[in-house]
């Protein structure tokens, strides 16, 4: 990785924590931080949804778990779904955002394991940026109906933003990646307040009345995906950097799911993995996730690790999903 200054190490991580798989993912993320970076000096914040009409399940984390990540070294931060909710998950992100310090902050996607010094990435949270790490997934392109070019610069009119600017030239036209588009994993500015109130009025306008030339698109579950790269243009971000290599490199690692994660991901991440859930108080309450009883001690992420060349592996995600299934590997 190359040198690049130090960032100051004070910052806030932010993840959504609630009950089922994501406080499970959540212990894995934040025990990840503590084997890491021990001398991290910034908070992780697990942010919690709260019971409330949005939700017809309890979305609360466990009391064990609770507990469990605040001797983690988390806090839990609760916040009150007024939009989204159980109809739309993914919005958690997106509002809160809104009950988090002021103060610079680097969002992680839950399923994300933290594998080296995070002081080694070069962030200027004045510049937000996100992940690459994404497929073409949005928009889908009908016959007849507009082409990227089309529905992408349809939205940056509506919010007032310069579309060309937002363009890769090195990328042909009408291909997916000439345009700004983001997996939401992982994002940072130095503003939650700011930022994620914008995000929220993208988001809604984009849902409550997209432009016409998004007549045929669907919204669940990319809307988050879709806002993402807008927001970060009005804030005069854009595409990662080398800087920022270590995120989805040799720092972080958003693994998706544990099955994906023994497929595709290095040696590195399966030690860090392995090593914090063998962590005897981790361990007693992970076990009761059947993911992890199964992956990791039950070997079954051996088995699937096997099965692909870490070197030479698939193009298409769908590809190693399919392979996992048929070996009867695919859990979440």
């Amino acid at each position: 990785m190359p040198n690049f200054p130090a960032t100051p190490n004070d910052y806030t991580i932010m993840a959504i924590g609630q009950k089922g798989r994501l406080q499970y993912e959540a212990i894995l993320l934040a025990g990840s931080l503590r084997l890491t970076n021990p001398d991290f000096k910034g908070q992780l914040i697990i942010c919690e949804p709260q019971r409330g009409p949005l939700w017809t399940q309890d979305p609360v984390m466990d009391p064990e778990v609770r507990d469990l990540l605040q001797s983690l070294g988390a806090e839990i931060l609760p916040f009150e779904n007024k939009i989204f909710g159980q109809k739309y998950p993914y919005g958690n992100k997106i509002e809160a955002l809104s009950a988090l310090p002021d103060a610079p902050f680097l969002f992680l996607d839950t399923d994300t394991l933290i594998t080296g010094d995070l002081g080694a990435v070069g962030f200027d949270f004045s510049r937000p940026s996100a992940s690459m790490r994404r497929e073409g997934t949005w928009p889908q392109i009908e016959l007849y109906g507009p082409g990227y070019a089309e529905i992408w610069k349809s939205l940056y009119t509506k919010f007032s933003l310069d579309f060309d600017s937002s363009l890769d030239l090195s990328q042909p036209d009408e291909y997916w990646q000439r345009y700004l588009y983001f997996n939401a994993g992982w994002f940072f500015h130095e503003s939650p307040t700011r930022f994620g109130a914008r995000f929220l009025t993208y988001a809604k306008a984009i849902l409550d009345t997209p432009p016409p030339e998004l007549v045929l698109q669907e919204f669940d579950p990319w809307l988050d995906q879709v806002a993402l790269p807008l927001v970060i243009h009005s804030f005069s971000g854009g595409r990662p950097g080398p800087e920022l290599a270590g995120l989805d490199g040799d720092v972080t690692c958003h693994y998706r799911t544990l099955p994906l994660l023994y497929a595709r991901e290095s040696d590195r991440v399966v030690e860090v993995l392995e090593t914090v859930a063998e962590d005897k108080p981790l361990r007693r309450i992970l076990r009761d996730y059947s993911p992890v009883k199964a992956m990791v001690y039950q070997n079954k992420g051996k088995k699937a690790r096997a099965l692909f060349d870490r070197d030479d592996l698939p193009r298409r995600e769908q590809v190693i999903r399919n392979t996992l299934r048929r070996n009867d590997l695919w859990l979440r």
